[in-house]
């Protein structure tokens, strides 16, 4: 297998979904590299989080501490200049007149991913991994599979070079991803992830709720609630 085809680099942000993603691909490739982006974030405590997620997972397995590469940090305050949102803005979370939350900031995975693969094709690698999902979502058109399939093809078009998005998550619950957290490192890699990632939109760590930190009535909270409860309760 060609250097290329061996590694990975993963959207890694320090949340629920990205770590376990990150766990997915070091069950997968050789070496696996992350990237993380600060934008103007509210919840930009989530970048802190990275650190201490990557030394716990090399101890969930010990396969995993000789796999884990590089991690690149992006800065791109242009997103949150040019973006009126509730996770770039200390404003209230509501929906807007589009149909759409106003936590939806126009353009960031299609931004993130084009960053990603700029970084991917100088580091010589084809594998691109990120968390998108269009089961459990705050319905977010830049995390549906059509478009990643769109993204796909205009990467690998603009860069002359074969690029692979890969979203082990599209079609996972929030319960089914802390199921496929247990599936690649036990109790242990869920306990990390519960107790170390971040989610929350309002940026709070705060005490401690049995699925993990954060204010407990943002979308995002909610919505890791409600998979942590089906998870533990045998649900889906």
């Amino acid at each position: 297998m060609s250097e290329q085809d061996a590694t990975a680099l993963v959207l890694f942000s320090g949340g629920q979904d990205s770590t376990t993603c990150l766990a997915w691909a070091l069950d997968r490739f050789a070496r696996v590299e992350t990237i993380g982006f600060s934008y103007g974030q509210r919840h930009a405590i989530e970048l802190d989080c990275r650190a201490r997620l990557r030394e716990g997972l090399v101890k969930v397995r010990a396969d995993w501490a000789g796999k884990l590469g590089c991690e690149h940090t992006l800065d791109i305050p242009t997103l949150a200049a040019i973006s009126e949102t509730a996770l770039t803005r200390d404003v209230a979370i509501e929906m807007g007149a589009d149909g759409l939350p106003n936590t939806f900031v126009p353009g960031r995975n299609l931004v993130f991913l084009t960053f990603a693969a700029a970084l991917a094709y100088r580091r010589g690698i084809r594998h691109i991994v990120g968390g998108m999902c269009e089961t459990d979502y705050s319905g977010y058109p830049d995390c549906r599979d059509e478009t990643i399939k769109a993204l796909q093809a205009a990467l690998s078009l603009g860069m002359a070079r074969p690029l692979e998005l890969h979203t082990p998550l599209m079609w996972l619950t929030k319960a089914a991803t802390w199921q496929l957290a247990h599936d690649l490192g036990g109790r242990d890699l869920v306990d990390l992830i519960r107790d170390q990632s971040h989610t929350c939109y309002l940026g709070e760590r705060g005490a401690r709720h049995d699925w993990g930190h954060g204010c407990g009535r943002c979308p995002a909270c909610e919505l890791r609630a409600h998979g942590w409860h089906a998870y533990v309760g045998g649900g889906s």
